[in-house]
């Protein structure tokens, strides 16, 4: 009971600080809204007008309490570039945003926690080398470079992947969304030639953010073994007669799965928020390309609105991890 209230006050916290930054950067930005909806050429009083409307009149703790209110509510107006209202728009979005990160951290865990334990169980050895420089690599080459030269290569020289977009051009608005994930949709309805079209736009994006993702998997799970691997339960172990693998794979790795998870919830959420330039590269319809475009558009609606649920994503990926906590580790229950 006592967690549950503590938890619970923690996200209350979070959310608050997460509404006064966003509230706050929506002042600081040298952008008039009352210019952006009635535009330069209006008059005074069409201008004070406009402003009285919008609340921008008040003392500055009565709008930030109206614009509280309003967030709680679901309302963050209406974007001036689709002329749609914001929350409608990230209920489009954001699900293609979702179903490419989603398979990122799934590319970044199935190889990024291998390769991690395997570098810690061969510190100093060749195989160790080449994972380490592999994650190097994964840090230091730019995300929208590698998706340049991947669209270059493997689409456009050997055509094994498929072009930008989440679907061919034929394909668009033939499956009714239902969940709002294409690939699910398009199972549910029987659409199966959508299904593997739809995938196979998937795959290079959804590979070049996982590839950054399975680089810092990978270093931080190589981190977590090699602290794990010199205590000295590991030596008993093995006098005991264990295997080296069992020893590894089974004590060393449960024993680091508390910050494993921390790890690849933080990284999930990085994807989620981070994909701007993958999006922008390979013109996918999610959150990053509707953040580019609100940007470019002067649309702080858009903008404010979109930062809000990347907070929110990451305030629902923390308490996943609390409780995640609870079921790989019983000394935390």
């Amino acid at each position: 009971m006592l967690f549950g209230l503590r938890l619970t006050g923690t996200l209350a916290l979070t959310f608050l600080g997460l509404t006064v930054v966003t509230f706050f950067i929506g002042r600081v930005i040298p952008i008039d809204p009352v210019i952006a909806i009635i535009g330069d050429r209006a008059t005074t009083e069409v201008y004070n007008r406009v402003r009285s409307e919008l609340g921008l009149d008040l003392p500055l703790y009565q709008q930030y309490w109206n614009y509280l209110v309003r967030v709680v509510e679901g309302d963050f107006g209406i974007s001036r570039f689709t002329n749609n209202l914001v929350v409608d728009d990230l209920l489009h979005v954001f699900p293609a945003t979702l179903e490419l990160s989603t398979f990122a951290i799934i590319v970044g865990i199935v190889f990024g926690v291998p390769l991690g334990v395997i570098g810690a169980a061969n510190e100093g050895r060749w195989i160790d080398h080449v994972i380490r420089v592999l994650g190097l690599v994964g840090y230091s080459m730019p995300v929208f470079w590698l998706g340049l030269v991947g669209l270059l290569l493997l689409y456009s020289e050997l055509g094994w992947v498929a072009g930008p977009g989440r679907v061919d051009v034929f394909y668009e608005d033939m499956v009714a969304p239902i969940t709002g994930f294409l690939l699910i949709d398009s199972l549910i309805v029987g659409e199966n030639d959508i299904v593997w079209n739809a995938l196979d736009h998937l795959v290079l994006p959804g590979s070049i953010l996982g590839y950054l993702s399975l680089a810092y998997i990978a270093r931080m799970t190589r981190s977590f073994m090699l602290g794990q691997l010199h205590q000295e339960y590991i030596l008993t172990a093995q006098v005991k007669g264990l295997s080296r693998a069992r020893v590894v794979w089974h004590h060393a790795l449960g024993n680091i799965m508390v910050p494993l998870i921390t790890v690849i919830a933080l990284s999930y959420g990085s994807l989620l928020e981070g994909a701007v330039l993958t999006e922008t590269v390979f013109a996918w319809p999610g959150l990053g390309l509707y953040i580019k475009n609100s940007l470019f558009n002067a649309d702080m609606n858009a903008v404010l609105g979109s930062t809000i649920l990347v907070g929110i994503v990451y305030i629902g990926l923390n308490l996943l991890s609390d409780v995640a906590y609870f079921l790989v580790d019983p000394r935390s229950r």
